[in-house]
């Protein structure tokens, strides 16, 4: 079955890049001629192989991700040409980076350098004042507010309520010896708590409607860029719809009753209370579907990819639950609830979540286009063209991680988390405002998860394309813990 969806999705890119790149094909082998005239320049370009006409290397590159070890295709390439060269990816000429110095560099860029890039069926759902998109002053304001609201401790302390909370209504509907699918049960835990911090919602029927459309919506980030009726990419367009009219329905009740918080509840609340006049209703609600994507992809599998590795790993799940269980015996002794700062302070729990980071690479890499000719560290960089920044090569180099296909969350007792060569939420201006808030949520999970059930957990891999994700949801047959109430 995966074979087939395979070929089909190979071909239907292909498809794609014939009809819709010609053009744009044609103007990159003028470009290439154009800085050929020039010995200079000629040694500043990255060596590397544009591919086929239209289609580039796109095909090898799609099918090398479905396979276990998608960076194939990556490091190929490395040995043939060196941590940076040239290719011709998703109908673009790119610039790939599997240089660390290199992707810093790219990563603390601004937008007189390099903006975003990303597939046309993505730009579409997203819209063009997508924070995602949006470049210069309104990005660096609307993504200070978010980031700034994400680390106070109020905000901290509430989605740490919020996130036990869940934790503990999904627990208690386990079964005994019953199978449990860690990939399903973390989507809905961590939906929740973002819409809470998103918008206010609290389950009911708003919650419910927020689901199945969201569900719908995000079908279409990696679909065609077809759009008329019976298409996915309509489909996901049309749920966006629905979705930005119950979001503005809510701004709008916050407006009328006059309940916007002087102490700011939500990322709605932050963004009304702003003065600026380019934060509209309309963008505020577009952004806040935006930012409900990390909880159905970036959270769920840190937390999924996590118990894959623990179950993996007996002595690491062992210290790990000595840790947790520890814990949980101090503050039931001292009478005091666990709180956000106590699950930040555990250091194996942490160091647990940084290797799952780096081994598990939930997001691969993140592409720029440049705006105007740029020079970095001896390569060119041409204008027009896109650059891929692929952390996955950095995080598995052999060079800067002993038996880096190994999971091993005992380096981090001797490593710095704040080095360019571990980025797995990115960087610069466009650093991820949620990764304290990932960090949190997955250390709650695995804190109940680990002090309240035993489990041993059923076979299973990872799909690497068009996501990171378990192919079976991470089934786990579970058992409680005695005196784990």
């Amino acid at each position: 079955m995966m074979y087939s969806y395979s070929i089909w999705s190979l071909l239907a890119i292909a498809v794609f890049i014939i009809i819709f790149h010609k053009k744009l094909f044609i103007i990159i082998s003028h470009r290439v001629k154009r800085y050929s005239k020039s010995n200079m320049t000629i040694s500043l370009l990255p060596l590397g192989n544009l591919g086929w006409p239209y289609i580039g290397e796109t095909l090898e590159y799609i099918s090398s991700a479905y396979t276990h070890s998608p960076e194939s295709f990556m490091d190929k390439r490395r040995h043939m040409y060196g941590k940076v060269f040239k290719s011709h990816i998703f109908g673009s000429p790119t610039i790939i980076s599997t240089d660390a110095e290199v992707n810093r560099s790219i990563l603390q860029s601004d937008a007189k350098t390099f903006v975003p890039f990303y597939p046309k069926s993505l730009t579409e759902l997203m819209g063009k004042s997508s924070i995602l998109l949006i470049n210069g002053s309104l990005q660096r304001r609307i993504h200070g507010l978010i980031g700034s609201f994400f680390k106070s401790p109020h905000i901290k302390a509430r989605i740490t309520h919020d996130m036990q909370k869940y934790v503990q209504q999904s627990m208690a509907n386990w079964q005994e010896n019953c199978t449990v699918y860690i990939q399903h049960q973390a989507k809905n835990i961590a939906f929740q708590v973002l819409v809470k911090a998103l918008i206010g919602i609290d389950g009911g029927e708003k919650l419910d409607i927020l689901k199945i459309n969201f569900q719908e919506f995000i079908a279409g980030l990696m679909s065609l860029p077809i759009n008329f009726p019976g298409t996915t990419l309509y489909r996901s367009l049309q749920a966006k719809k629905r979705m930005v009219k119950l979001i503005q329905n809510i701004i709008q009740e916050k407006r009328e009753k006059n309940i916007i918080s002087t102490v700011n509840e939500d990322v709605a609340d932050v963004l009304l209370n702003d003065t600026s006049r380019e934060l509209t209703d309309e963008l505020i609600s577009d952004n806040m579907i935006d930012f409900m994507i990390p909880g159905e992809d970036s959270v769920p599998v840190l937390i999924t990819l996590a118990v894959k590795y623990l179950s993996d790993s007996p002595l690491a799940l062992q210290q790990l639950t000595e840790e947790n269980l520890t814990l949980k015996r101090l503050k039931e002794k001292q009478g005091e609830t666990i709180v956000w700062s106590d699950y930040l302070s555990l250091p194996f729990t942490q160091n647990v979540i940084s290797e799952t980071l780096r081994l598990g690479n939930i997001i691969i890499g993140v592409m720029r286009k440049a705006v105007k000719d740029v020079e970095i560290k001896g390569y060119l960089i041409p204008k027009g063209w896109c650059t891929f920044v692929y952390f996955r090569s950095v995080h598995l180099d052999d060079n800067l991680y002993d038996f880096p296909y190994q999971f091993n969350p005992w380096r981090w007792q001797s490593k710095d988390t704040n080095n360019c060569n571990f980025t797995p939420f990115g960087g610069g201006q466009r650093l991820c405002p949620g990764l304290d808030l990932a960090r949190l949520e997955a250390s709650i999970f695995l804190h109940h998860f680990t002090t309240q059930f035993k489990w041993v957990a059923e076979e299973d891999s990872i799909v690497n394309f068009p996501t990171v994700r378990m192919k079976k949801g991470m089934p786990v047959r579970v058992k409680r813990r005695e005196n784990s109430s």
